[in-house]
């Protein structure tokens, strides 16, 4: 018999595995960020439904509908399309970083790694659009709302999180971020060809002239000043506008082209200690997670709740396909995604979780309140009552998802807790959690690595590896 260890476990991939140090720091990071946010989120679309349904409801029509802007430049907008097409270019700017991010440095440069959180969301996808479609088609609906379910929001979900207090672990909690990223991405392509009004050739012409313009004094000219970068923003985002395309678009788009790896400096160690985009993802992100998300949702979640208005969202076809496709679809589609890629690949669920945890995670993704929001004022622009009843569906159908996917993660809570202690536990009180050197991880020697001076002797030896050293 063979001395040497069998390579089989070696190559499968675990579900909701612990990720790497580095990641986990950023994930931990980012989240703290975004729960706190998704606090402000919840407290917005409660003001938003209590405004809109007390006596001082015309108020809240009013206010929502004041036009104010520069008519010549096609920018003469109510305060509610200032919110969805202006401040949400911000949340979509953030996702743009994200998504470039986990494209070159995280969990989604790995095609193993990939697999999992890009079938999953697109199951996650797909499936709501169907069940969206199935409704809609014997009831005798319109099928334009079929994206609206499609969407999982990480700022809600993480503020329902913070508000029943579960400790998940960092693997279910990337997982869950991933998801998200890769489901915003799908919402982009969505908005982006499905929601294009008449094409101005001119003005996208010039949007993305501005582009070019943003890549070059970014990774050419290496300009930094904020006061360069916010006015060009302003003429990009105006002439997406102009141009037919979702003015959001131009937010992904800048975040996109932002650079995600540090510089290298002499003998390839990293020049900065840390790049553009993780620099301005953290003085963004508290304005896009604290500011821009809960003023759409002020203005955008304050629908009818009265007796009258819910009946008619329960018999409404598009409304009833939008809350069967969050409720339903989402955990029927990421479930059943999560558990083919069980099923036919080497991956494996981490010893350490059951199924009982995915369906709790995929129950919680079916939170799609900031963008299935937007993509139904989208989708039934022109129709203001059946806008209203579409969003009294998202309402409905996130509420839902939540209040069962608390039911769900609340019952494992305890064995959440046991597994969050476990991996913060630091015996050495050395800053670095003792899972991660059990696993025979030196995340000091890579952080070290990155941020070491190359000026300095004495701090770090070797050549950094170009996989790591790339420009993003």
């Amino acid at each position: 018999m063979s001395s040497s260890p069998s390579k089989e476990p070696q190559e499968r991939t675990s579900l909701f595995g612990l990720p790497s140090f580095q990641e986990r720091r950023f994930l931990l990071d980012a989240l703290r960020t975004e729960t706190v946010g998704g606090m402000v989120l919840l407290a917005a679309a409660l003001v938003a439904l209590v405004w809109a349904n007390s006596p001082w409801g015309n108020v809240y029509e009013s206010v929502r509908d004041f036009h104010f802007g520069i008519p010549e430049l096609h920018l003469d907008l109510s305060i509610g399309h200032w919110a969805s097409d202006g401040l949400l270019t911000i949340f979509f700017f953030v996702a743009g970083i994200e998504l470039k991010r986990e494209l070159v440095l995280g969990e989604l440069r790995r095609p193993a790694a990939a697999a999992l959180p890009i079938v999953a969301a697109l199951c996650g996808m797909v499936v709501p659009a169907l069940f969206y479609v199935a409704v809609n088609a014997a009831g005798g609906g319109q099928m334009d709302g079929w994206a609206v379910p499609m969407a999982t929001d990480i700022a809600f979900a993480l503020g329902v999180l913070a508000v029943i207090g579960t400790n998940l672990p960092s693997g279910i909690r990337a997982f869950l971020l991933t998801l998200a990223i890769v489901d915003d991405l799908g919402a982009i392509i969505v908005i982006a060809v499905f929601f294009t009004s008449s094409l101005n050739l001119v003005a996208l012409a010039g949007a993305l002239a501005g582009l070019v313009v943003f890549w070059f004094l970014h990774h050419r000219l290496r300009v930094g000043g904020w006061y360069v970068y916010v006015p060009l923003g302003i003429v990009i985002w105006a002439l997406m506008h102009a141009s037919g395309v979702h003015a959001t678009i131009a937010g992904v788009a800048m975040g996109m082209l932002l650079r995600v790896v540090p510089l290298k400096g002499s003998g390839g160690w990293a020049a900065e200690k840390e790049s553009p985009a993780e620099r301005i993802e953290h003085r963004v992100r508290p304005l896009s997670a604290g500011f821009a998300v809960p003023v759409f949702a002020l203005f955008a979640a304050g629908v009818s709740v009265s007796g009258d208005a819910l009946g008619e969202t329960f018999r409404q076809p598009e409304a009833l396909g939008v809350m069967l496709g969050l409720f339903l679809g989402k955990i029927l589609g990421i479930f059943g995604g999560t558990y083919l890629i069980a099923r036919f690949t080497r991956a494996q669920l981490s010893k350490d979780l059951a199924w009982a945890d995915v369906a709790g995670v995929s129950m919680l993704a079916g939170i799609g309140f900031t963008v299935s929001l937007l993509v139904g004022e989208l989708a039934f622009a022109g129709d203001d009552a059946l806008t209203e009843r579409v969003k009294a569906a998202v309402l409905i159908g996130s509420l839902g998802s939540a209040l069962v996917a608390c039911v769900l993660l609340r019952a494992r809570n305890a064995k959440y807790r046991r597994l969050w202690e476990e991996e913060n536990r630091d015996e050495d009180h050395d800053g670095v959690p003792d899972v991660y050197q059990r696993a025979g991880e030196d995340p000091v020697g890579e952080e070290a690595a990155v941020t070491a001076d190359p000026a300095a002797p004495g701090e770090g030896a070797g050549e950094r590896p170009d996989s790591v050293n790339r420009e993003g």
